[in-house]
């Protein structure tokens, strides 16, 4: 290699390749707390490698996953809060993975930016970590991109990826019948879906991120930024004591639009819409919003972020179970003969 005189260098366009080795130094501790059997290197190689068999598998199908955190990026961004965002990205993906029948192994991360602030990024990956921790899945790599000229100012992006496995036949929706009971799990507030609409209607009420949140404690940014819930581990319990039929994460769409797609077609779902207090969040959301209730239940989670479809026989020891998990539990409705979701009762 000669040596002389440097032109252009790659930090001179942006980008600083030392900072990012950094990164990657200052988060394998939060990466190797999440460690778990099967998992067979640490950060910095080139692929990541995992052993089924290590992880108590015999003829394991396969289940992968991807999503991102959406515009709740943008109140993150904005008020600099950025440790739990990480968790949401995290949530997205394995509750996901769980509506399989799935267990999730392991997650891959990718994070860009236009320019690397290590202790923002070490911020946002402690809590895809810490998720992954709580979801008894390995963080086992991910990238990260500095793109000057893509991203301005203190913005980026975030995108997972999960894997997880089930054994040969153990596969979700499954035996699904008419009399089934649905069994909501409450949510943690809007989750991770919707945010365009939220941020459509905290501009309208004329309030700033900073301001006290009219339905919490703390600032109005905070409050928006509760991490989306993991059900993985209740719900795999779920699973594994037997009688769960289906389960629906209640993302984009709203009750109306995911549920149906874990049902037969010659069944829907009805639902009383009393079962359940609805979040002040959403109350006031709805409310500054003059929002329509259909519209609502559409685009939120309106309280339930999971919903087990159980057979009633089952289903009180499914619900003790679960709350014994620590999951605030509902019985919001039955399986019925029909299409979609038919709604009794009012949520406003």
């Amino acid at each position: 290699m000669t040596t002389g005189k440097n032109g252009l260098t790659y930090a001179d366009a942006g980008v600083d390749i030392d900072a990012g080795n950094a990164l990657v130094e200052r988060i394998k501790p939060a990466a190797r707390r999440s460690a778990r059997p099967g998992v067979m290197a640490g950060l910095g190689g080139f692929g990541a490698l995992f052993d089924l068999r290590a992880a108590g598998y015999q003829d394991p199908i396969l289940v992968a996953a991807t999503d991102g955190v959406g515009t709740k990026l943008r109140i993150a961004i904005d008020t600099g809060n950025v440790d739990t965002i990480g968790i949401d990205l995290v949530a997205m993906c394995v509750n996901d993975l769980v509506c399989q029948g799935a267990e999730p192994l392991f997650f891959l991360d990718y994070f860009a930016t236009g320019k690397l602030d290590i202790d923002q990024a070490t911020r946002i990956i402690n809590g895809i970590a810490e998720g992954c921790a709580a979801s008894g899945c390995a963080l086992v790599g991910g990238e990260t991109a500095e793109m000057p000229g893509m991203y301005h100012g203190g913005d980026f992006d975030l995108a997972g990826f999960a894997v997880g496995a089930l054994e040969r036949g153990a596969d979700l929706p499954a035996g699904v019948a008419d009399g089934d009971v649905l069994l909501g799990l409450a949510s943690d507030g809007v989750h991770s879906n919707g945010y365009s609409l939220v941020r459509k209607i905290v501009e309208r009420s004329g309030l700033g991120w900073d301001a006290p949140a009219p339905f919490a404690e703390g600032a109005l940014g905070a409050a928006l930024l509760a991490p989306t819930r993991l059900y993985v581990k209740p719900v795999l319990a779920a699973i594994r004591a037997g009688g769960v039929h289906a389960l629906a994460h209640i993302t984009g769409g709203g009750l109306t639009e995911n549920l149906p797609r874990v049902l037969p077609e010659d069944l829907g779902a009805e639902i009383d819409l009393g079962a359940w207090p609805l979040p002040p969040v959403f109350r006031w959301l709805a409310g500054t919003a003059a929002m329509a209730e259909a519209e609502l239940l559409k685009t939120f989670n309106a309280g339930i972020g999971m919903v087990l479809v159980v057979a009633e026989e089952q289903a009180a020891a499914a619900e003790a179970l679960l709350a014994e998990a620590g999951e605030t539990v509902h019985r919001i409705g039955r399986i019925a003969p029909g299409q979609g979701v038919r709604y009794r009762g009012s949520l406003l």
